[in-house]
């Protein structure tokens, strides 16, 4: 006995593209300003958050995003205490 193949002419459904900035949140935007550089203690002087809050930005929920938006605002307050 044969197995026999039985073609479909159905199309294979194509995924849609994902964006890149997969996970963007209009109720807490970036704080990004795209004046990216890095401090010695690898805080972004532009907007203020630390390397691993950017790391965790994309994946991060909008209450996390929150957090970091504000540690970021603290550090920028203290910096600015400071000058």
């Amino acid at each position: 006995m044969t197995d026999s193949v039985v073609a479909t002419n159905s199309p294979t459904p194509v995924k849609p593209v994902k964006p890149l900035f997969s996970n963007v949140s209009r109720a807490v935007p970036s704080p990004c300003i795209s004046v990216c550089r890095l401090d010695e203690n690898k805080v972004c002087t532009g907007c203020w958050r630390h390397v691993e809050d950017i790391r965790e930005w994309r994946a991060a929920d909008d209450e996390r995003r929150r957090q970091i938006c504000a540690t970021a605002e603290q550090r920028k307050a203290l910096n600015n205490l400071n000058l």
